[in-house]
């Protein structure tokens, strides 16, 4: 799932379709990719009381850190074979926040191009990105589940370049305390936001099991506090 969107993201590192395989890197603890960026990291706040952990960051063609997602609660799996909406007591439940680095347009880095400003719209596709890689149908036979995904991939693609569009609606969230609006729809595999903060960060979120209804989001004073 390395697609590129049209603000420079890539879907998250580390989350891999099914049947993809990640490429030779050097071994190192997660927590060094975060802690090189040279923009703040969000989650949830302090009123969130349950685990936290690390997922990977996503980096450029330079190797400058560009997102990164921090995950609450359950840490998703796909060991699950049970449809996606089945409310099961064992149901993982989780919220993960995106954090999109804010770039202007910028020439690539191999110098023949030119990479569009990161947008909320990159922020919506990196979340409804990493909602996908972990919650795609288990049970679902191996030969058709790469189309799946490559056909849900696609769906979230157009929908995050269609923030306005009927799929969203307007969810206001407090972000650091001050009212924050942002883009949500719901699916059977869970939920999706995206917005920007009034410092004008890119933020997007996904979860399943919990509800997006009175979360409050802000700046993490360590981003240490994720690794376990």
């Amino acid at each position: 799932m390395g697609t590129k969107s049209r603000g420079g993201a890539a879907a998250p590192s580390g989350e891999h379709a099914p049947g993809e395989t990640a490429g030779p890197q050097r071994e190192q603890r997660p927590i060094e990719g975060y802690l090189l960026a040279d923009f703040p990291w969000y989650g949830l706040d302090e009123a969130w009381t349950g685990p936290r952990w690390l997922t990977q960051v996503g980096l450029s063609a330079d190797g400058t850190v560009e997102h990164g997602s921090l995950g609450h609660g359950d840490e998703p799996t796909l060991k699950a074979s049970l449809p996606m909406a089945d409310p099961a007591p064992d149901a993982q439940r989780f919220v993960v926040v995106v954090t999109l680095a804010q770039r202007p347009v910028r020439r690539s880095a191999d110098g023949t191009g030119m990479l569009e400003a990161t947008s909320v719209s990159a922020a919506a596709w990196l979340a409804g990105a990493g909602l996908l890689s972990g919650t795609w149908p288990n049970r679902m036979e191996r030969s058709l589940r790469q189309d799946w995904l490559d056909q849900q991939t696609a769906i979230a693609w157009e929908l995050a370049d269609d923030l306005d569009g009927p799929a969203w609606s307007t969810l206001t969230l407090p972000v650091d305390g001050a009212p924050t609006p942002f883009r949500y729809r719901e699916s059977e595999y869970g939920w999706v936001l995206a917005g920007t903060t009034g410092d004008g960060a890119h933020l997007g979120a996904y979860g399943r099991g919990l509800s997006a209804y009175g979360l409050g989001l802000g700046v993490v004073k360590d981003v240490r506090d994720y690794e376990a």
